[in-house]
């Protein structure tokens, strides 16, 4: 999650400046346009100091800065897709993006799978209450606690108390492991083996390996190939004709690809990872098809189409079980200001969806940077501002002068179970923290005791008796430790 390699990029500007296929209302709607391009030059950060007015930047500069070749963009308005451009290109001489360009949506298969389970729910293939177990065969999800059953609920909304974050994908043409083999962590999978490791139901832990436990239990019951029974149940009727679970992606569809670089804009050598983690992480799509998942989720919410889901059941999907989570979506605040979304990141690849449920406003941001998911959220905080949205804005924090003893105490390297390093180095009078490697930026401390970087919405707190602490971010609170 922290980690780059560490080489030189400049993405060239003149091919940077290459926007292409927005609708053609844009070139004659005056206002479209000017919309357009004030959320193009009014990206924003995630957080501002108070008493600093917010600084803006243009997507061209954060673009080269950030070291992404190339970013998609969709723009929700009234519950339809207004606008949508491509950005940059595909790789550094390559094509530029049009927003047919497909990428990997990364964790943003999550809620695909989730909506696709919860129809398999509708057509009584499966139950949201049932143990899991009960619907397999071959392979038995392992559990470290009890027999406590383990249900299809709980998977989807990451309270399973399952293993294994996320996944790294396998470089092209390396052994790719099948469903089984990647559920035990047997070879060649490259991750561990997924079992219960927390008493199911009390608390939310993000697990990707609880959703390849999801995919498993869907085709065991649907005895349908994975990316044929989404392409069925979801693509397929949602009219997102640029999306699919291939893995890898045929040699057709990978032409109109963006190739994934790491954080300096290097190409990710062999070109893009094979997911076989389908459910968790392996679908191939662009911005307008996202957009057009995420218009549906709104207009089923509201009881105005059942193309795949009930209202009812699109509610639940909605309905919050822990930690501001519902079943594949995050889900923040209510009423007007309610909202639904999911970020991706896979290798070379960052995402961001972000939705209302009532409002019918959205964004959906794809990009073929390992730092683009900073961009992303610049970008929506950019949208948000334009399209005067209720939230999503800037964040305000006050900052005060970082204490004499923390300049001492605080630098050094710093670990996260299964998420990777940071390192914390002093630049002056002040500190810096690079949550990736390369990626320095100041560290501001807050008045109530805790840090803060103004790049993402989340803070650092310092006092575990190893000279760690805890990192909070969204929905996610989990300990650090001082590096051995």
């Amino acid at each position: 999650m922290f980690r780059r390699p560490a080489l030189p990029f400049m993405l060239p500007f003149s091919l940077l400046a290459t926007m292409l296929a927005a609708p053609a209302l844009a070139a004659t709607d005056p206002t479209l346009a000017q919309r357009i391009a004030a959320v193009e030059n009014g990206l924003l950060p995630a957080v501002t100091i108070a008493g600093a007015p917010p600084v803006k930047r243009t997507l061209a500069a954060e673009m080269a800065r950030l070291r992404v070749p190339g970013a998609s963009i969709a723009v929700i308005h009234a519950g339809e897709i207004e606008w949508a451009r491509g950005y940059g290109v595909v790789t550094p001489g390559g094509a530029p993006v049009t927003p047919a360009t497909l990428f990997q949506a990364a964790s943003i298969s999550k809620p695909v799978t989730a909506m696709a389970a919860l129809k398999m729910v509708e057509l009584g293939q499966l139950a949201l209450d049932r143990d899991v177990n009960g619907y397999t065969t071959l392979w038995k999800l392992p559990k470290d606690m009890d027999d406590s059953p383990v249900t299809l609920r709980q998977l989807l909304s990451h309270t399973a108390g399952t293993t294994v974050h996320g996944f790294a994908g396998y470089p092209a043409g390396s052994p790719v492991p099948t469903l089984i083999q990647l559920l035990n962590g047997a070879k060649p999978a490259n991750s561990r083996g997924v079992h219960v490791a927390t008493r199911p139901g009390t608390k939310w832990r993000y697990s990707g390996g609880g959703y390849e436990v999801v995919q498993y239990v869907m085709t065991e019951r649907a005895k349908q190939p994975f990316p044929q029974l989404l392409q069925e149940t979801v693509l397929k009727p949602l009219g997102m004709a640029d999306s699919s679970f291939a893995q890898p992606l045929p040699a057709a569809q990978l032409a109109r690809a963006a190739l994934p670089h790491d954080g300096n804009g290097k190409p990710v050598p062999g070109g893009p990872h094979t997911y076989p983690e389908l459910a968790a992480a392996g679908l191939w799509t662009t911005p307008s098809d996202l957009a057009r998942f995420a218009i549906e989720i709104k207009r089923a919410a509201a009881g105005q189409s059942n193309k795949v889901l009930s209202q009812s059941m699109t509610q639940l999907m909605l309905a919050p079980v822990l930690q501001d989570y519902g079943l594949g979506l995050g889900v923040e605040d209510t009423g007007q200001a309610q909202s639904f979304g999911h970020g991706g990141s896979n290798a070379g690849y960052q995402s961001l969806m972000v939705a209302y449920t009532e409002r019918g406003d959205g964004v959906v941001v794809m990009t073929n940077g390992d730092r683009g998911g900073e961009l992303a959220g610049e970008i929506v905080r950019a949208v948000a501002a334009q399209y005067d949205w209720p939230t999503k804005r800037p964040k305000v924090r006050a900052a005060v002068p970082t204490p004499a003893a923390a300049l001492a105490a605080l630098p050094g390297k710093y670990a996260i179970d299964g998420l990777g390093d940071f390192t914390i180095a002093r630049a002056g009078d002040g500190l810096t923290v690079a949550l990736k490697e390369g990626a320095a930026e100041p560290l501001h401390a807050a008045p109530d005791g805790s840090w803060f970087v103004t790049s993402m919405e989340g803070e650092l707190r310092f006092g575990g008796v190893d000279g760690g602490g805890r990192l909070k971010a969204g929905a996610m609170d989990v300990p650090f430790a001082r590096a051995k």
